[in-house]
């Protein structure tokens, strides 16, 4: 993700960085406050989303479910990517927004795909063309769960209230099985090698 991150503009290198480590989805990330995320614990509590109705009028509200009001932990390494955005391009006070189009005010999903010209800037970073933004999500969910997470702690990250999304996540990835399959190796050789002395 640092790939597409680095050819990003400058204003929404810490939005796909926070996409992929956090789950979140466009409107969650949309609608973050300053406030909203808490740099000693390095965590981002959602509680509202942005949604663009058809006739493109954007409408603030709750999160997609109950379940979707959570405080999702982030990985120390974004604060230093957060401390160079906040101050450059967050709105000030711990009201302003995280997140603004160029033009100030909240992003809107249109300007930011001609903004970042898309569908070429992935293709540009390695990625299969056709990636989608929500496909960070899918990004950072699949390394949660590849990271150990339980069926419950990616339904909590997600914000999810059913098994049935959580599951998809769950299921066993190559890159995991080959991590078990060298612990494995490891501790096998390990009491073979105490066996030997």
């Amino acid at each position: 993700m640092y790939r597409l991150a680095d050819v990003m503009p400058r204003r929404y290198r810490f939005l796909v960085l926070l996409a992929a480590f956090s789950g979140l989805r466009w409107g969650e990330l949309a609608g973050l406050r300053v406030r909203d995320i808490d740099r000693k614990k390095m965590c981002v509590r959602v509680w509202r989303k942005v949604a663009q109705m058809k006739d493109g009028e954007l409408v603030v509200g709750p999160t997609k479910s109950a379940a979707g009001v959570r405080t999702v932990a982030l990985p120390q390494f974004l604060d230093e990517d957060l401390a160079e955005h906040l101050p450059e391009f967050a709105e000030a006070g711990p009201d302003g927004l995280l997140f603004t189009g160029k033009h100030g005010g909240v992003l809107r999903r249109g300007n930011f795909h001609r903004e970042t010209d898309w569908v070429r800037t992935v293709v540009k970073a390695g990625l299969p063309a056709g990636f989608h933004f929500h496909d960070l999500r899918h990004t950072g969910n699949q390394m949660a769960a590849e990271a150990g997470a339980t069926t419950r702690e990616l339904m909590q990250r997600m914000g999810q209230s059913t098994v049935r999304a959580a599951m998809i996540y769950q299921h066993a990835t190559s890159v995991r099985d080959r991590q078990i399959a060298d612990e494995l190796n490891a501790r096998v050789e390990q009491l073979r090698g105490g066996e030997r002395r």
